[in-house]
């Protein structure tokens, strides 16, 4: 059941494409479909307030299929614990995300 829906935007721009959603610590982080971004989203106001770039995490996935994307986002709350995946990937990433 549908409880509320959000707009998301970043800035003054709208976030489209919104995949794999996870509830992290009173923040959603959705994927966005095709790119290797996550929005770490404000479920109140629909705001990101930050990006997880994981361009990085590709040099390990070689794509051989354009499908093969970032898709999976988990979280262990009792370890503080962050785990990434994607479509047609035979691996699941354990990752820290550092500030800038």
């Amino acid at each position: 059941e549908e409880v509320r829906r959000v707009s998301v935007r970043s800035g003054r721009r709208p976030v489209r494409n919104l995949n794999e959603l996870e509830y992290i610590e009173g923040e959603v982080w959705a994927n966005v479909w095709k790119k290797n971004l996550i929005a770490r989203i404000d479920p109140e106001t629909g705001r990101v307030s930050a990006w997880v770039d994981l361009t990085g995490l590709m040099d390990f996935e070689p794509r051989r299929n354009s499908d093969a994307v970032l898709n999976g986002i988990a979280y262990d709350p009792a370890r503080k614990r962050l785990f990434v995946t994607g479509k047609l990937w035979p691996t699941l990433y354990e990752i820290r995300v550092l500030a800038k």
